[in-house]
């Protein structure tokens, strides 16, 4: 093992199979980090007793606080060099854990590194794959310096951690904890880097419902308060500017959807100028995204990359929806500040 000592820190809720999953691939490789530690956030279904028998060190919190608090508590009890942070719904590589040390021990100068999701998703169903694949590549893709961290696959050496104040508890759900806390350290100076190789397995399965709850209630809304707060957008991972000019293209779209259906309400026939409108948009938005549905048809052909398409762009549409709406809460915050600072 490692003279550098790696403490891997679970939160998990009522984990079920994927969580006894995650614990067996990391048995796989307990010679590879110090200590595990599994903080069992006000669970229900016995996490915690399946934690015991794969070794853990368990701590029980009485009532769910969400993941940042229970990945805090874990972070007090570890006694290890650096914090591997883990979701307890992925698998962990047989290198995987190696390759985080190795990481620390040639930077010095390195305070936390994250990984990716890797192209081959637990779970079959088409949304799981789109999701997980889509992150895959979001990652792949992205710029190695990076601006943010992430839960599900994030190391961090344990000094660092405490000096800047763990996970902001404040989120009591699985949400941009992680961001922020990325926020918060490359603000302070420390260094963040992206190693595209170091990879886990997502097993979680997206539903319709689930998907779109977590996207736009847990992500997307609370990351415009955050970036809006911060006032500063980085070109890198979901807010490259070629996400930012999607997003405007889809309501051009749409606009011009609307358009045409009223003029169609109204009028005998539509002007041939409108379709052409129309079709610029939307060859403009194909070209904008095509290396990313590229992808899709090297890993999944060409009928799954079909079904994406309306997804990716469903992406963008409440994406949107969600920056405008916090853009509009900031907006009447700021003004409500303002009233409340005006002496009387």
């Amino acid at each position: 093992m490692s003279s550098l000592r790696i403490s891997v820190v679970i939160p998990v809720h009522n984990g079920g199979d994927k969580f006894n999953r995650c614990l067996a691939s990391l048995a796989e490789v307990k010679a590879d980090f110090y200590e595990l530690i599994v903080v069992a956030d006000g669970e229900s279904d016995e996490s915690w007793l399946l934690a015991e028998q794969w070794g853990a060190k368990v701590i029980r919190l009485p009532q769910t606080g969400g993941p940042a608090k229970a990945r805090n508590a874990g972070a007090v009890a570890a006694q290890g060099d650096v914090l591997f942070f883990v979701d307890a719904d992925v698998c962990v590589h047989a290198e995987t854990v190696r390759q985080v040390a190795i990481a620390f021990q040639q930077d010095d100068q390195l305070a936390a590194l994250i990984g990716s999701y890797d192209d081959a998703p637990g779970a079959g169903n088409f949304l799981s794959q789109y999701r997980n694949l889509l992150h895959h590549y979001t990652h792949q893709t992205a710029r190695t310096q990076a601006s943010t961290f992430w839960g599900a696959c994030g190391a961090i050496r344990r000094d660092v951690f405490l000096k800047i104040g763990g996970f902001d508890e404040r989120y009591r759900r699985p949400s941009i904890e992680d961001i922020e806390l990325g926020h918060r350290l490359t603000a302070a100076g420390y260094q963040i880097r992206l190693y595209k190789d170091i990879q886990v397995k997502h097993l979680k399965c997206w539903r319709v419902r689930s998907l779109l709850k977590a996207d736009f209630f847990y992500r997307a809304l609370p990351w415009t308060e955050l970036i809006l707060r911060n006032q500063g957008l980085v070109n890198d991972l979901n807010l490259k500017i070629s996400s930012r000019i999607s997003v405007m293209l889809v309501y051009g779209m749409i606009s011009l959807a609307m358009l045409g259906l009223f003029k169609g309400a109204t009028q005998s026939a539509i002007a041939p100028q409108f379709w052409i409108i129309f079709g610029l948009v939307f060859l403009i938005l194909l070209q904008i995204n095509l290396p990313v549905y590229r992808f899709f048809l090297r890993k999944r052909g060409w009928w799954f990359t079909v079904q994406v398409v309306p997804w990716h762009w469903l992406y963008y549409l409440y994406s949107g929806l969600a920056f405008a709406i916090g853009w509009m809460r900031h907006q009447r915050m700021q003004i409500f500040q303002k009233r409340v600072s005006v002496p009387s």
